[in-house]
């Protein structure tokens, strides 16, 4: 073990292990996209031990499996356990952006894994130093945060009424239809109905997931502007089809998918290939880089909206403390990750009311995980949970 001092002599913490784990969690309902349908959720939970007893925990999720991207929960953590572990142990555990890069020229690509590892170590660094992660990444602007909610069941009837209740328990007025899955004008004719039975009480807003040819996506977004529909998300998969369809519509348009990270973003400002970013810290490969698409945004103009990958708490709350730094979040959030799961794995829930969620204040990210509850879901625990998704073609 390699040995690090700090400026007072006393040896510097390093990381002296690492665990992963898997936790297989059951959601609400079905969740409908244009590619998948899940039916639960699987959380990578990766714990870093440091040598001086602070332990920090990161995420890594994913969107029905391999169906969305080329990671998995199941392949991050073979990646850690193999590829980054070896990288990471021995080595001090304070300097955060330094040891990143010392992984990133030892392990190619891997976002979402290098996302959870980074993670952890900002929250052992919060704890360390007493601070919350937003205020190791520059200070917070903002202690809560809107929060949109997807209404993804595929059935009218059903969404108007879970939109409805939502908005009885002012929990979420902002809402974002998963659509893609079926004909374009069966799409439209589905958001048309929930937009005039929510009327100016909410906002409405859709995200096509690539699933749209180009042409499609130009009657759809017209269709769309008429319905009361304000925004559209990455109807189609490259960008220069998105620059293509900017501006020809009075509906905002944003990049998901097609953003990777500060070198995908800078290609899609200089095209002018969105109006939005939907910012999202797993695919953009971490939280400084989350932070370093926002910044290419403001530059050009373009919006933020914080994103989400469907997380549990713990990279719900990286995000939360990221988003919180932005100068400006335009269009909100999407942190609903731990509302669509129906077990709490923390010992204090999450802080959501008034249509917000609250960023914590305590040192690192600021929430504990709940022993006993993971113990009844890790993958090798007491309960088994199926989680499976069902693929389906356009």
């Amino acid at each position: 073990m390699k040995e690090h001092s700090n400026r007072t002599g006393n040896p510097a913490p390093v990381i002296e292990r690492i665990e992963t784990f898997l936790v297989d969690l059951p959601t609400i309902r079905p969740h409908k996209l244009s590619v998948t349908t899940m039916v639960g959720q699987t959380l990578m939970l990766v714990r870093i031990h440091c040598s001086d007893g602070i332990v920090g925990i990161g995420e890594g999720t994913t969107i029905g499996g391999l169906a969305y991207g080329a990671e998995s929960p199941e392949g991050m953590k073979v990646a850690i356990d193999t590829y980054f572990a070896p990288v990471l142990l021995g080595q001090g555990a304070s300097r955060i952006p330094l040891l990143m890069d010392r992984v990133g020229r030892m392990v190619k690509d891997n976002r979402f894994a290098k996302t959870a590892v980074e993670t952890a170590l900002l929250d052992a660094q919060g704890q360390r130093v007493g601070l919350p992660v937003s205020e190791l990444l520059g200070g917070r602007r903002r202690d809560r945060l809107p929060v949109a909610w997807t209404l993804a069941s595929g059935d009218t009837a059903r969404d108007i009424a879970e939109a409805e209740r939502m908005l009885d328990l002012r929990r979420h007025n902002i809402f974002k239809l998963k659509i893609g899955a079926r004909a374009v004008k069966d799409d439209i004719a589905h958001v048309a109905a929930i937009k005039r039975a929510l009327g100016e009480r909410a906002s409405v807003r859709v995200d096509v997931n690539m699933a749209w040819s180009e042409q499609e996506a130009a009657f759809g977004m017209a269709a769309l502007a008429d319905a009361g529909c304000e925004l559209v998300e990455q109807p189609v998969r490259s960008a220069s089809a998105m620059a293509r369809l900017m501006r020809r519509f009075p509906v905002a348009l944003m990049a998901d998918e097609s953003l990777t990270g500060p070198d995908s973003a800078f290609d899609l400002a200089r095209v002018q290939g969105a109006d939005v970013f939907a910012v999202k810290i797993e695919q953009s490969g971490g939280l400084f880089a989350a932070q370093h698409v926002a910044a290419i945004a403001d530059a050009a103009g373009i919006g933020l909206y914080g994103g989400t990958m469907l997380e549990g708490a713990f990279g719900t709350i990286a995000s939360a403390h990221v988003f919180s730094t932005f100068s400006k979040l335009q269009w909100g959030t999407e942190l609903f990750g731990p509302l669509l799961i129906t077990e709490d794995i923390l010992v204090q829930p999450l802080d959501y009311q008034e249509f917000s969620l609250a960023v914590p204040t305590g040192a690192g990210l600021g929430i504990t995980l709940d022993e006993e509850r993971v113990g009844h879901f890790r993958r090798d625990g007491l309960k088994r949970v199926s989680v499976s998704t069902q693929a389906h073609t356009n």
